[in-house]
């Protein structure tokens, strides 16, 4: 059974209205999450590509990506699901952000892929995965729940 419903969730999904890459964050991490997160990426055989600079490059490990403190623009493209395209940014051991395009994750199949990786992610490091709204980075729509062990809204969707 689906996590969340399109139905009942589509105005989450709806580019107009969240923007078309809402963020995700895992708060209260560290290098040893980071890690954990880049170890998941390799374990589940996803696609990826690393680069720094706009330069694609081997994928070092967490730590050496936090020891140089932002001076390097580091981005992280995964493929979890064919069309789906998640982009992490490890810039500060403190959070984990990433964003994921909404214009590829629409009706059941995009809501299933989305409540899958935040599942992954929210499993591998027993911590919540929020998404929250481009323009809104203090108020989260849904969210894994760690205690669930699902992904739930956090806030109404405005259907009705």
């Amino acid at each position: 059974m689906p996590h969340l419903l399109w139905d009942d969730v589509k105005n989450f999904f709806d580019p107009d209205l969240m923007g078309a890459l809402p963020d995700l964050r895992v708060p209260g991490t560290s290098s040893a999450d980071w890690q954990a997160v880049l170890d998941l990426v390799r374990s589940r055989g996803w696609s990826y590509a690393y680069s720094e600079d706009g330069v694609v490059v081997r994928l070092p490990r967490a730590e050496e990506i936090m020891s140089r403190g932002g001076r390097v623009d580091a981005v992280l493209h995964v493929r979890p699901a064919p069309g789906v395209l998640v982009i992490f940014r490890p810039h500060e051991a403190g959070a984990i952000d990433f964003d994921v395009d909404l214009r590829e994750l629409q009706g059941q199949t995009g809501v299933d892929a989305l409540c899958h990786l935040l599942r992954a992610v929210g499993r591998r490091l027993g911590k919540p995965v929020l998404l929250t709204p481009e323009s809104d980075p203090l108020h989260p729509v849904l969210g894994y729940d760690v205690t669930a062990d699902r992904v739930v809204l956090l806030a109404d969707p405005g259907l009705g």
